[in-house]
């Protein structure tokens, strides 16, 4: 496995003479980064001591998307418009609801990420043509009440991605990272649009029956590397893509906490990051919240935590509740 190289993420004052930007970051920072070697005993260093190349995948601002600088981190607001989805199925089933909760989130989201087909634990696969018939119109509709906010279509099939490009979406968001349908990359690349590749482990219906890793992340990295090398072989531009580790997606709740503890590591990716979480079970197993819709205040709790290790994106259900968290977690991340 590869090298992975993790920043010490850190934020207020006082900054030394070595401290960096965190993947562009104007709050967080580091000095120093633990590199990490499957077999070997992690070591600390200072961060000035790693390789040009290096520094640059975990200090260098991240190429604009969809109008997004990510010199402070975005809300992607959370739309499914399908009848199953785990924590708000049905809410937003016709293309007039979906434009309404649009209009909604767009005051406090800076995008939002339009489903048609519900990946939970267990869900079955979509039809093409249902989930078309779900998102296209919904999108449409967002973009006819003149809704400007950039929008995101959730699939994995190229099929819904061409149709909810051509409806008026900006961006896709593959939560197989092009594994579920190889046309999707090629497809994208034609667009120009931004793709954002997140990690799973076998499919939705089956994911959670029994999920193993031995280094789960150093497997999750690696994963990432090859799927990021897939769609630049697509001819998907890297500077069009955006990573997600993928929480709860074939993950026990101890993975994802790893996973969650060493989100800076993401960063050696060279990439935005996304993430997430918003709702998740995990949440409501160590939150002891059973109804999903009551699992705000978990999933802020870790949303701040990805916030201090400079996530370029949160992926949420909760927008008004998480934008003031953040807003009071930059106040004082800037003292």
């Amino acid at each position: 496995m590869s090298t992975i190289f993790r920043p010490i993420a850190r934020t207020g004052q006082p900054r030394g003479p070595g401290a960096l930007p965190l993947a562009g970051s104007e709050a967080v920072w580091f000095d120093e980064v633990e590199v990490l070697e499957a077999g070997r005993t992690p070591a600390l260093v200072p961060a000035r001591e790693l390789d040009a190349a290096a520094l640059d995948r975990l200090s260098a601002p991240r190429p604009a998307l969809c109008g997004m600088t990510f010199e402070t981190a975005r809300i992607m607001g959370i739309i499914n418009v399908t009848p199953d989805s785990f924590s708000d199925g049905g809410i937003t089933g016709s293309a007039e609801a979906a434009a309404e909760a649009a209009r909604q989130m767009s005051l406090l989201a800076d995008l939002l990420d339009i489903g048609g087909e519900s990946t939970r634990p267990g869900a079955e696969d979509v039809p093409e043509a249902e989930e078309i018939a779900r998102v296209a119109p919904a999108i449409a509709a967002i973009r006819g009440a003149g809704i400007a906010t950039p929008v995101s279509v959730d699939t994995r099939k190229a099929a819904v991605a061409e149709a909810a490009l051509g409806a008026g979406a900006d961006m896709v968001n593959d939560v197989s990272a092009l594994t579920f349908d190889p046309a999707l990359g090629p497809l994208t690349a034609r667009h120009g649009a931004p793709l954002c590749l997140m990690h799973a482990k076998g499919l939705p219906k089956t994911m959670q029956d029994a999920p193993a890793y031995g280094d789960v992340l150093h497997e999750v990295m690696a994963a990432l590397r090859e799927r990021i090398a897939a769609a630049e072989a697509m001819g998907v531009a890297r500077e069009r893509l955006i990573v997600d580790p993928g929480i709860g997606f074939g993950k026990t709740a101890d993975h994802n906490l790893q996973l969650i503890r060493n989100l800076s590591a993401f960063h050696d990716l060279g990439l935005p990051v996304l993430l997430g979480v918003s709702r998740k079970r995990f949440i409501g197993a160590i939150g002891k919240e059973a109804e999903p819709r009551r699992r705000a205040p978990g999933s802020i709790a870790v949303a701040l935590a990805a916030l201090a290790q400079g996530v370029h994106i949160l992926r949420v259900h909760d927008v008004g509740e998480t934008r003031q968290a953040m807003n009071l977690a930059q106040a004082l991340y800037e003292t």
